[in-house]
C-alpha cells in the first residue's frame, strides 16, 4: 500500500504571537501621543477660527448698521438672552449693538442682541472681555457699551496697536498656541506667536 504523507498544520507559534503583539503594542504606544497632539491642535485651530469669525461678524455689523457694536466674551452659556456679563477669557462670545444716545433721534435707542456662539469649555481663550467697533469698523474705547462688566479700551500693545487673544489647550509636550490679533484699524488675523509676520511668512504674528 502507498504510504500517506502527514501534512503539518500551519499557523503561528506562541513565540511568533508574542513578538507580533509586542511590536503592535510598541506601535500603538508611539501613535497614541501623536494622535492626541493632532486632535488637541485641531481643537485649538477650530476655536481660533470661531473666535476670528465672531470678531469679524461684529465688525461687519458695525459697518452694516453704521453704529458702535460690542464683541464680548462671557461664561454665560445662554448669551442669546441678551443678559450676560462680559468676562475676560470667557468660553462663549456674544455681539450686541451699543445703545445710542437718547436724544429722540432713534425710535429704539437700546442696544440689541446680534448673535452669539460657543468657543470651547476645554480649550483656553485668553483675552479682553470686550472690544468695541465704531461705525467705520475700527476699534474704539467705550467704558459703558451697554453690556454688564464690559469696558472697551483702546489697544496699546505693538505698533500699530492691537489686542491679542491667545488660544491654547492643556496637554503634554510643547504647547500649541494660536493668536487672534485685532488691530486698531480693524484688521483681524490668526497667527502663530512662535513665528514672526513677514512678507515671506503670513502665518506669523505681528510684534
Amino acid at each position: 500500500m502507498p504510504m500517506r504523507r502527514v501534512q503539518s498544520a500551519s499557523g503561528f507559534t506562541l513565540i511568533e504571537m508574542i513578538v507580533t503583539l509586542t511590536i503592535f503594542g510598541i506601535l500603538v504606544a508611539l501613535t497614541v501621543p501623536a494622535m492626541q497632539t493632532w486632535m488637541r491642535n485641531a481643537q485649538i485651530r477650530s476655536v481660533a477660527e470661531a473666535l476670528q469669525n465672531g470678531v469679524r461678524l461684529a465688525q461687519a455689523e458695525s459697518l452694516r448698521r453704521s453704529r458702535q457694536v460690542v464683541f464680548a466674551l462671557t461664561n454665560n452659556s445662554t448669551p442669546e438672552t441678551g443678559t450676560f456679563t462680559a468676562t475676560d477669557n470667557g468660553s462663549y462670545w456674544a455681539i450686541m449693538t451699543v445703545p445710542a444716545m437718547t436724544d429722540g433721534s432713534e425710535a429704539n435707542p437700546a442696544g440689541r442682541f446680534v448673535e452669539a456662539g460657543i468657543l470651547s469649555t476645554t480649550v483656553q481663550v485668553t483675552g479682553p472681555g470686550a472690544i468695541c467697533f465704531n461705525s467705520v469698523g475700527r476699534l474704539v474705547a467705550n467704558n459703558a457699551p451697554g453690556v454688564a462688566g464690559a469696558n472697551c479700551t483702546a489697544p496699546t500693545v505693538g505698533a500699530p496697536p492691537k489686542f491679542n487673544y491667545s488660544v491654547t489647550a492643556p496637554g503634554g509636550g510643547t504647547p500649541y498656541v494660536l493668536q487672534v490679533q485685532v488691530g486698531l484699524g480693524g484688521q483681524v488675523h490668526i497667527c502663530d506667536p512662535h513665528q514672526t509676520l513677514s512678507n515671506q511668512n503670513p502665518y506669523g504674528c505681528a510684534p
